[in-house]
């Protein structure tokens, strides 16, 4: 009988530690945007997220992530997120193995954005 709950809880303890990242860091970062000068409208994947200067959630993801900001009389300014792996990850690969790995990679929790506080100078449009 103890062999049986030793079982269990083991197997219960690797499957809540399976996708480790996700859990542990969520699918999202918030990320703070100022703008020179203020008042510029931040875009996410075409949607409006927030004004400058302001702080929102972006979701992660394994592709190229593009901010742009738009306010009237400057030019579109677009900026690339950047990101770093996340090492909460490791823990699925010691703990989670495949399977862990394969949520956060799905999930985008493979990664962080890094820095978390963005400025940008927008120029003004010709006359």
């Amino acid at each position: 009988m103890k062999n049986k709950l030793s079982i269990v809880l083991m197997l219960g303890i690797t499957l809540s530690t399976t996708s480790c990242a996700s859990i542990f860091t969520g699918t999202q970062d918030s990320i703070a945007f100022s703008s020179n000068p203020e008042g510029a409208k931040v875009f996410h994947k075409g949607i409006e997220k927030c004004t400058t200067p302001c702080t929102t959630k972006i979701p992660r993801g394994l592709g190229k992530q593009m901010i742009a900001f738009e306010k009237e009389g400057f030019e579109k300014k677009e900026v690339k997120l950047t990101k770093t792996f996340n090492a909460v990850t490791l823990l699925n690969i010691i703990l989670g193995g495949a399977i862990g790995v394969g949520i956060d990679a799905a999930t985008g929790s493979l990664t962080k954005y890094s820095p978390k506080k963005y400025d940008v100078e927008l120029q003004a449009k010709p006359e």
